[in-house]
Protein backbone atom coordinates (compact mmCIF):
# COMPACT_ATOMS: atom_id res chain seq x y z
CA UNK A 1 0.00 0.00 0.00
CA UNK A 2 1.34 3.39 -0.97
CA UNK A 3 0.99 6.20 1.56
CA UNK A 4 0.94 9.89 0.75
CA UNK A 5 4.18 11.75 1.39
CA UNK A 6 3.91 14.24 4.26
CA UNK A 7 5.47 17.26 2.60
CA UNK A 8 6.50 20.33 4.56
CA UNK A 9 6.36 23.52 2.52
CA UNK A 10 8.79 25.94 4.15
CA UNK A 11 8.38 29.64 3.47
CA UNK A 12 11.83 31.20 3.20
CA UNK A 13 10.88 34.78 4.02
CA UNK A 14 9.24 36.52 6.94
CA UNK A 15 9.25 40.04 5.48
CA UNK A 16 6.04 42.01 5.40
CA UNK A 17 4.78 42.30 1.83
CA UNK A 18 6.92 39.32 0.79
CA UNK A 19 6.60 37.76 -2.64
CA UNK A 20 7.03 34.33 -1.03
CA UNK A 21 3.27 34.09 -0.51
CA UNK A 22 2.72 34.29 -4.28
CA UNK A 23 5.33 31.64 -5.17
CA UNK A 24 4.33 29.34 -2.31
CA UNK A 25 0.66 29.77 -3.22
CA UNK A 26 1.37 28.59 -6.78
CA UNK A 27 3.42 25.67 -5.46
CA UNK A 28 0.80 24.52 -2.95
CA UNK A 29 -2.01 24.74 -5.50
CA UNK A 30 -0.02 22.83 -8.11
CA UNK A 31 1.00 20.06 -5.71
CA UNK A 32 -2.55 19.73 -4.35
CA UNK A 33 -3.85 19.20 -7.90
CA UNK A 34 -1.24 16.50 -8.55
CA UNK A 35 -2.12 14.50 -5.42
CA UNK A 36 0.05 12.06 -3.50
CA UNK A 37 1.08 14.54 -0.83
CA UNK A 38 -0.27 15.68 2.52
CA UNK A 39 0.93 19.27 2.85
CA UNK A 40 2.18 20.91 6.03
CA UNK A 41 3.12 24.58 5.98
CA UNK A 42 6.05 25.92 7.95
CA UNK A 43 6.27 29.70 7.87
CA UNK A 44 8.83 31.73 9.86
CA UNK A 45 6.45 34.71 9.78
CA UNK A 46 4.01 32.62 11.82
CA UNK A 47 6.30 29.99 13.36
CA UNK A 48 8.87 32.39 14.76
CA UNK A 49 9.94 30.20 17.69
CA UNK A 50 10.51 26.46 18.07
CA UNK A 51 7.16 25.59 19.65
CA UNK A 52 6.15 21.98 20.32
CA UNK A 53 3.65 22.22 17.43
CA UNK A 54 6.34 23.38 15.01
CA UNK A 55 8.72 20.65 16.20
CA UNK A 56 5.95 18.09 15.61
CA UNK A 57 5.30 19.32 12.05
CA UNK A 58 8.99 19.23 11.15
CA UNK A 59 9.42 15.81 12.74
CA UNK A 60 6.38 14.23 11.07
CA UNK A 61 7.23 15.49 7.59
CA UNK A 62 8.72 12.91 5.23
CA UNK A 63 10.20 15.59 2.96
CA UNK A 64 10.44 19.34 2.52
CA UNK A 65 10.34 21.96 -0.19
CA UNK A 66 11.92 25.27 0.73
CA UNK A 67 10.47 28.26 -1.13
CA UNK A 68 13.33 30.72 -0.87
CA UNK A 69 14.05 34.19 -2.11
CA UNK A 70 17.56 35.44 -2.59
CA UNK A 71 18.37 38.48 -0.48
CA UNK A 72 21.88 39.89 -0.87
CA UNK A 73 23.19 36.72 -2.58
CA UNK A 74 21.94 34.46 0.21
CA UNK A 75 18.89 33.10 2.00
CA UNK A 76 17.15 34.93 4.82
CA UNK A 77 18.04 35.10 8.48
CA UNK A 78 14.50 34.01 9.39
CA UNK A 79 14.97 30.82 7.39
CA UNK A 80 18.36 30.14 9.00
CA UNK A 81 16.87 30.61 12.46
CA UNK A 82 14.05 28.20 11.63
CA UNK A 83 16.46 25.57 10.29
CA UNK A 84 18.85 25.92 13.24
CA UNK A 85 16.00 25.50 15.73
CA UNK A 86 15.98 21.74 15.04
CA UNK A 87 18.49 19.01 14.33
CA UNK A 88 17.35 15.38 14.43
CA UNK A 89 14.00 16.36 12.89
CA UNK A 90 15.72 17.07 9.54
CA UNK A 91 17.84 13.92 9.43
CA UNK A 92 17.42 11.36 6.64
CA UNK A 93 14.78 13.40 4.83
CA UNK A 94 14.91 14.90 1.33
CA UNK A 95 14.74 18.63 0.69
CA UNK A 96 13.74 20.23 -2.62
CA UNK A 97 13.97 23.90 -3.53
CA UNK A 98 11.80 26.46 -5.31
CA UNK A 99 13.76 29.69 -5.55
CA UNK A 100 13.08 33.14 -6.86
CA UNK A 101 14.66 36.52 -7.17
CA UNK A 102 16.33 38.79 -9.66
CA UNK A 103 18.66 37.70 -12.41
CA UNK A 104 19.94 34.60 -10.55
CA UNK A 105 16.47 33.33 -9.67
CA UNK A 106 17.54 32.58 -6.11
CA UNK A 107 20.06 29.93 -7.10
CA UNK A 108 22.81 31.40 -4.91
CA UNK A 109 20.53 31.01 -1.90
CA UNK A 110 19.81 27.40 -2.87
CA UNK A 111 23.51 26.56 -3.20
CA UNK A 112 24.10 27.79 0.34
CA UNK A 113 21.05 25.95 1.67
CA UNK A 114 22.32 22.68 0.19
CA UNK A 115 25.36 22.85 2.48
CA UNK A 116 23.29 23.73 5.52
CA UNK A 117 20.92 20.78 4.99
CA UNK A 118 23.80 18.40 4.21
CA UNK A 119 25.29 19.29 7.59
CA UNK A 120 21.96 18.27 9.15
CA UNK A 121 22.10 14.89 7.35
CA UNK A 122 19.25 15.80 5.01
CA UNK A 123 19.32 14.85 1.32
CA UNK A 124 19.21 17.76 -1.12
CA UNK A 125 17.34 17.08 -4.36
CA UNK A 126 19.41 18.16 -7.37
CA UNK A 127 16.44 19.20 -9.51
CA UNK A 128 14.75 22.44 -8.53
CA UNK A 129 12.42 25.17 -9.76
CA UNK A 130 13.80 28.67 -10.18
CA UNK A 131 12.18 31.95 -11.17
CA UNK A 132 14.61 34.59 -12.46
CA UNK A 133 13.14 38.09 -12.41
CA UNK A 134 10.16 36.56 -10.63
CA UNK A 135 7.92 39.62 -10.72
CA UNK A 136 7.29 39.17 -14.44
CA UNK A 137 6.27 35.51 -14.08
CA UNK A 138 3.09 36.07 -12.06
CA UNK A 139 0.12 38.31 -12.75
CA UNK A 140 -1.54 40.58 -10.18
CA UNK A 141 -3.69 37.66 -8.94
CA UNK A 142 -0.67 35.44 -8.29
CA UNK A 143 -1.28 33.26 -11.36
CA UNK A 144 1.78 31.99 -13.16
CA UNK A 145 1.71 33.48 -16.66
CA UNK A 146 3.56 30.77 -18.60
CA UNK A 147 3.49 27.68 -16.46
CA UNK A 148 4.75 24.98 -18.85
CA UNK A 149 8.46 25.04 -17.98
CA UNK A 150 7.89 25.58 -14.26
CA UNK A 151 5.37 22.73 -14.11
CA UNK A 152 7.77 20.42 -15.96
CA UNK A 153 10.60 21.29 -13.59
CA UNK A 154 8.29 20.83 -10.59
CA UNK A 155 7.13 17.45 -11.91
CA UNK A 156 10.71 16.22 -12.16
CA UNK A 157 11.59 17.52 -8.72
CA UNK A 158 8.47 16.00 -7.13
CA UNK A 159 9.12 12.61 -8.73
CA UNK A 160 12.64 12.53 -7.30
CA UNK A 161 11.53 13.96 -3.97
CA UNK A 162 8.82 11.27 -3.72
CA UNK A 163 11.31 8.51 -4.46
CA UNK A 164 13.72 9.72 -1.82
CA UNK A 165 10.95 10.40 0.70
CA UNK A 166 9.52 6.89 0.30
CA UNK A 167 12.92 5.21 0.42
CA UNK A 168 14.09 7.17 3.44
CA UNK A 169 10.78 6.76 5.29
CA UNK A 170 11.07 2.98 4.83
CA UNK A 171 14.68 3.09 6.03
CA UNK A 172 13.85 5.27 9.07
CA UNK A 173 11.12 2.81 10.10
CA UNK A 174 13.41 -0.21 9.65
CA UNK A 175 16.45 1.33 11.28
CA UNK A 176 15.97 4.65 13.11
CA UNK A 177 18.51 7.19 11.91
CA UNK A 178 21.04 8.35 14.44
CA UNK A 179 24.36 10.01 13.95
CA UNK A 180 27.30 7.69 14.40
CA UNK A 181 29.31 8.48 17.48
CA UNK A 182 32.95 7.73 18.00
Amino acid sequence: MRHNIKLGIIYGSAREGRFCDTVAGWLIEDIAQRGGFDLLTIDPAVDNSPTPDLRKRVKEADAFIVVTPEYNHSFTGALKTLIDSFHAEWQAKPVGFVSYGGISGGLRAVEQLRGVFAELHAVGIRDSVSFANVWGHFDENGTLRDSVLAEQALGTMLARLSWWASALRTARVAIPYEEATA
